[in-house]
């Protein structure tokens, strides 16, 4: 069966999340949405969730999944939101037992807030494990590198590769955060590659390079052949040059300690404290002049 799709674009992250559903007044999944967050005013809002709730009102769909590629360092997950609205069950990888042990130590997070177990997400895909959207059939496909948890979803000939690929004129994630390995990552976009030539790749963000229009979906052939950092004739060695040397002058994302605090927590907002206000912790790192004394 043929997977209808709808993508949604929010704007301040260059992020796109998608439903994904078999039919009107069927079944549906949700990947990768987005809380709108205002990092200078600490304001959390959920006006791009509403927007996907309304579609899913519209076309009067129940949803099976709601899924998350990995836990994302550029933008806040809405998926506590909307398990809360829609009572479906959270999905992600593995792998983000790995991610939860990592953050909580820059964090210091006690035991008392988050347990490293994964457990605070209602299920835990195997690489290779099969799931139902409906009448759609979905396989998990672990493709870690650009973080521990990251997964791919293929459901009937599209694959959602959360931040592994980008379109062929953007390359690929980078590799520089915690648990994050250039020579892991080109084997899983081997694998990406690997794949159907005409099968779908659909992307979580698209930052638009050379100012070119909007563009979130790509086929395996294209990017097997297209792909700026890992087309068809680099191999390894190259790739992980390349791909150490571009990421050595990256910025840390605006929305890394914000993003990552949250979506370890299945986007949950972190604990109120006793002034029933929560926080966003920012570690802080003391660089002093070459010449102070």
């Amino acid at each position: 069966m043929n997977a209808m799709i709808k993508a949604f674009y929010h704007t301040d992250t260059s992020t796109i999340s998608y439903v994904v559903y078999d039919k009107q007044g069927g079944h549906a999944a949700i990947v990768d949405s987005v809380l709108d967050f205002a990092a200078h005013s600490g304001k959390v809002w959920t006006a791009f969730a509403d927007q996907q709730l309304a579609f899913i009102k519209e076309q009067q769909l129940t949803v099976d999944w709601i899924l998350e590629t990995h836990a994302h360092a550029d933008h806040l997950s809405a998926a506590h939101y909307l398990r809360e609205q829609l009572g479906s069950p959270i999905g992600v990888g593995e792998g983000i037992i790995k991610v939860q042990k990592t953050f909580k130590a820059v964090f210091n997070i006690g035991d008392d807030e988050l347990m490293a177990d994964g457990q605070v997400f209602d299920h835990l895909f195997k690489d290779g494990e099969v799931f139902t959207i409906g009448a759609l059939t979905g396989k998990v496909m672990s493709t870690p590198g650009h973080t521990n948890d990251s997964v791919t979803y293929l459901i009937e000939g599209n694959a959602f590769v959360g931040d592994t690929l980008f379109m062929p004129d953007g390359g690929t994630a980078r590799c520089d955060f915690p648990g994050g390995d250039a020579g892991v990552l080109y084997d899983s976009v081997s694998r990406l590659h690997s794949l159907p030539a005409e099968t779908r790749l659909w992307m979580c963000h698209d930052y638009q390079p050379d100012g070119r229009e909007l563009a979130y979906v790509t086929t395996v052939a294209e990017s097997r052949s297209h792909n700026i950092h890992i087309h068809q004739g680099v191999d390894k060695d190259a790739f992980i040059q390349v791909r150490q040397a571009r990421d050595k002058h990256l910025d840390v994302p605006k929305l890394l300690y914000p993003s990552v605090q949250v979506n370890i927590r299945c986007g949950h907002l972190p604990a109120a404290e006793s002034n029933d206000t929560a926080y966003i912790k920012i570690p802080l790192i003391l660089e002093r002049s070459s010449q102070a004394d």
